[in-house]
């Protein structure tokens, strides 16, 4: 079923092959909905284990939280507070309304659990977002051409992501055009631009984690299976009072185009 899955084929088809197999509809659906694809490769630095500051090239940037299984790193001073006030001035002319990934097509999507606002800069288009994404790459010691374009949101007030995962789910009939740009999701980079008044903390559900948004700061996480058992299950509670801005990096496990 991994296997099947890893190369494209989608839930109905590897569900109509275990039936022909003789396999009853209710088994089959749990066994599909429990297994795991394979694992991959994903982003950390090699000396978060044994230091609490990393070299990003053009800066050190601090860990205030370490966890692995799954991994995750809270991080501090990974942005300065003008390359921040730059990219929300830069993304301010283009916002419009969010939209989520449309599994079944492989498109685009309004959902009613995304309620931001958003835009996305092509990868390097600016020299903020060039040297970003190169900081990036260079902390978490994965390619500068497998980062997707940097997405910049806007949270108001009563405004939300409920949780979801990141990954494509690989049995959804519009995974594979989606994987053909660059593979599977393999990690995200959330960075804080500005932070609320009140509310808007970053929570995984699962792990029983909450991340105060604070201007500069970023979390970290990284799923190297496209399935529930990697504990990323994650969200955007909602801004209570002022606005949260954040810019979102998604990492794939090959090049991006």
């Amino acid at each position: 079923m991994a296997a099947q899955a890893a190369e494209g084929h989608g839930r109905e088809v590897v569900l109509q092959a275990m039936l022909a197999a003789g396999w009853s509809h209710q088994v089959a659906s749990e066994a599909l909905s429990e297994t795991p694809p394979p694992a991959l490769p994903v982003p950390w630095p090699a000396s978060a284990e044994s230091s609490l500051r990393l070299d990003a090239g053009d800066r050190r940037v601090d860990i205030s939280t370490v966890m692995r299984g799954p991994d995750l790193l809270v991080l501090e001073n990974l942005l300065d507070e003008q390359e921040c006030l730059a990219l929300i001035d830069a993304a301010k002319p283009r916002l419009q309304r969010s939209l989520t990934v449309a599994l079944e097509t492989g498109g685009e999507e309004l959902h009613d659990d995304r309620t931001s606002d958003g835009m996305f800069f092509t990868r390097g288009e600016n020299t903020v977002v060039a040297r970003i994404e190169a900081r990036i790459a260079r902390l978490l010691g994965w390619p500068l051409e497998n980062g997707e374009g940097l997405q910049v949101l806007r949270y108001g007030p009563g405004t939300e992501y409920k949780p979801h995962y990141d990954y494509f789910d690989p049995f959804e009939p519009g995974t594979p055009s989606i994987l053909a740009r660059g593979g599977q999701r393999v990690a995200t980079v959330i960075m804080y631009l500005q932070e609320p008044a009140e509310g808007g903390a970053t929570v995984f559900p699962d792990l029983r984690l909450q991340v105060v948004p604070r201007r500069g700061s970023a979390v970290f996480f990284s799923y190297g299976m496209a399935h529930p058992s990697s504990q990323t299950l994650h969200g955007g509670m909602p801004v209570l009072a002022g606005e949260k801005w954040i810019a979102t990096k998604w990492l794939r496990e090959r090049e991006f185009v």
